[in-house]
């Protein structure tokens, strides 16, 4: 276990993942079963000083399966990461030692990016402003350097994911699937 910690590209993944924020998450569970909907704004900061702050909004789709199968089945990601470097960074690192995502379908759709400002807390203050006085509790905002978004995406919906299992547990429970 001592050379995980050692591995260069451990390193990498560590790195990257502290470098994203999620600056406001939802509140609301995922679905037990069908797809579930998580839709963010992302802040993204800029890679020089005197470059804009953009946002952009977006999307991701999770769909649980309806019928459960063996747990075999691996997680399907779409659109999330820049390279496929940085997707078997993350299979490798997050997906084999921690996470079982086994079954489960994400697809990720970003709009265009837009000018907003020069300061990234300035950026986050007003989203989080609109979707208080909206009234929206299913809208996260997310920040990251650029080259980074598909990390930031990928930890806000891993998070809720777990973040809802108890709810989902339950509610399998409730329907008889699981042992009270």
């Amino acid at each position: 276990m001592d050379d995980l910690f050692e591995d260069p590209d451990f390193q990498r993944f560590q790195r990257a993942w502290r470098s994203v924020a999620i600056e406001r998450s939802s509140t609301y569970s995922l679905f037990t079963f069908g797809e579930s909907e998580l839709p963010y704004f992302l802040v993204l900061r800029p890679a020089r000083d005197d470059d804009p702050v953009t946002v952009a909004r977006g999307e991701v789709k999770i769909a649980r399966p309806l019928i459960i199968t063996p747990d075999n089945a691996a997680p399907e990601f779409r659109d999330f990461f820049e390279s496929d470097e940085d997707a078997g960074l993350v299979e490798r690192f997050l997906m084999a030692r921690a996470a079982r995502f086994s079954h489960l379908k994400f697809s990720n759709r970003r709009g265009e990016a837009r000018i907003v400002t020069d300061c990234v807390e300035e950026a986050v203050d007003k989203l989080r402003q609109r979707l208080d006085s909206e009234e929206d509790e299913r809208t996260g905002i997310l920040v990251a350097p650029r080259g980074l978004s598909g990390f930031v995406v990928f930890r806000y919906a891993a998070e809720r994911v777990i973040a809802s299992a108890p709810d989902n547990i339950q509610e399998l429970r409730e329907r008889g699937f699981l042992p009270g």
